[in-house]
């Protein structure tokens, strides 16, 4: 295997090459970091990349498997990145703020220990929007996060780092989270695939509750059974956590090896009341239901009612710009227009109780339906800087627009995969669906998704620029 297949590998191969004997701990993260320095000046998909300390631990990994243990946790010596919303003691740690480009982590977030854990090697922290509040990665002060299937393009956001790596072979999986599509939107941008566990899935110890349970932590990668082993390790109850949910059993790498069953599988191309979508989306999701109806799935046209929920869900997403304690000047202009309209506490508990109306609706069309199909966004990704000059409310009204069929699934809880089904002809970008099941039915949606992939493969294609 050559080096750049080697990068590309599956990172559920690396684990076995490992273990094998066959490559080194330390021979997988020199491969790394000399891609990223080679290539991760054009592609910014980086904040920090933790060379000294990804090396040191390799080398003490490396050293465990001369002396011959056999006891090895699932990813030993498999490197990982990891989102810079996440602190790693001793590592930068940003939040995609230029005001905090000194601060420095005191402490592992609850999904970091759970990856240590797993034996992954951390290569660094990856890029992200301000606070995590945007679905493009263009931070002020960083190098904007470009798309590695075309460099004019995003890579999305607020995970855009993560998927970019991801796609371009700069690490074989990563750690996102998604508040509002930012595991999703990003995998869908860069060709990946992306799952947005259930709340209560995976733990956001220390803290507790991420703007009443909209946020979680999830998984980026090249395949669905990597993304299912990475959410196995990272998911589990930690003391004090405000939402749980009981251990899979069997595990989401095994679901990608089972049949779903039979399901009764709803489609839509579009999340009223937002009605604009463009061809090549809906067209995804239409290819889509015709495949899953040849393989004898009930399938039919239908949505949820979204009714109502921007308005209560954008309220509750807005309160992250504020909720952090950072000074609002040193924030950007759009964070600061977002935190003037964040309102009083009274009114962030009203938006909350009718969001929670709302979800309860959408949640009710699952009893009917096993699995939702959707466009990730509504349209493709945009260009680089395409929003710079428009003014915050013009650009929020933008994005409302079109990431609209990820933020309910935010809102009810519910897990969701976005899944990469083919290229887009004009511009060269990956073009994706989303998978939306019922509440803790990530099983189903890994199931469903793996014997997707099985029928139409798609780890093999690799962006042109990263390929050598």
């Amino acid at each position: 295997m050559n080096q750049v297949d080697l990068a590309f590998a599956p990172a559920l191969e690396l684990a076995r090459l490992v273990r094998r004997r066959e490559v080194s701990p330390v021979e997988l993260v020199e491969l790394y970091l000399e891609r990223i320095q080679r290539l991760d000046g054009q592609l910014g998909s980086y904040f920090t990349v933790t060379s000294e300390l990804a090396l040191a631990e390799a080398k003490a990994k490396t050293e465990l498997l001369l002396q011959g243990d056999s006891d090895l946790p699932p990813f030993f010596g498999v490197p990982i990145s990891i989102k810079d919303l996440n602190a790693v003691a001793g590592v930068r740690y940003t939040l995609g703020l230029a005001a905090l480009s000194n601060n420095i982590a005191t402490y592992d977030d609850g999904v970091v220990v759970r990856l240590k854990e797993a034996g992954f090697i951390i290569l660094g922290k990856t890029a992200t929007s301000e606070l995590g509040s945007f679905p493009y990665t263009e931070p002020i002060g960083f190098p904007p996060t470009r798309n590695p299937w075309n460099l004019d393009y995003t890579s999305g956001g607020s995970s855009g780092g993560a998927a970019a790596a991801v796609a371009a072979g700069l690490c074989p999986l990563a750690q996102g989270s998604d508040g509002g599509g930012s595991v999703r939107g990003p995998a869908a941008c860069c060709g990946v695939v992306g799952i947005k566990p259930s709340r209560g899935r995976v733990s956001h110890a220390p803290v507790g509750d991420r703007l009443n349970g909209i946020a979680i932590n999830g998984a980026i990668a090249r395949t669905v059974a990597d993304a299912a082993a990475l959410l196995d390790v990272m998911s589990g109850y930690i003391t004090g956590d405000p939402y749980w949910l009981p251990d899979p059993d069997p595990s989401f790498l095994i679901a990608t090896q089972h049949s779903p069953g039979a399901l009764r599988i709803a489609f839509s191309t579009t999340v009223p009341p937002i009605l604009e979508v463009s061809s090549v989306c809906s067209q995804a999701v239409l290819d889509t239901a015709e495949l899953l109806s040849e393989w004898g799935f009930i399938v039919e046209e239908a949505s949820p009612d979204f009714t109502g929920l921007i308005e209560p869900f954008a309220k509750v997403w807005q309160t992250g710009t504020v909720a952090n304690g950072i000074p609002i000047e040193a924030k950007s202009p759009m964070n600061r227009w977002l935190a003037e309209q964040t309102g009083s506490a009274g009114e962030y508990l009203q938006a909350v109780a009718a969001m929670q109306i709302i979800a309860r609706r959408i949640v009710a069309f699952f009893d009917i339906y096993d699995v939702l199909v959707l466009p990730v966004y509504l349209q493709p990704p945009i260009r680089i800087g395409e929003w710079a000059q428009l003014s915050p409310e013009e650009t929020f009204h933008k994005i409302i627009n079109w990431v609209a069929p990820c933020p309910p699934f935010n809102a009810t809880g519910q897990p969701a995969v976005a899944l990469p089904t083919g290229f887009n002809p004009t511009t060269g970008l990956p073009i994706a669906v989303q998978l939306i099941g019922r509440p803790a039915a990530e099983a189903t949606l890994i199931s469903l998704a793996a014997q997707i992939e099985a029928a139409k493969p798609w780890s093999q294609h690799r962006p042109a620029y990263a390929s050598a």
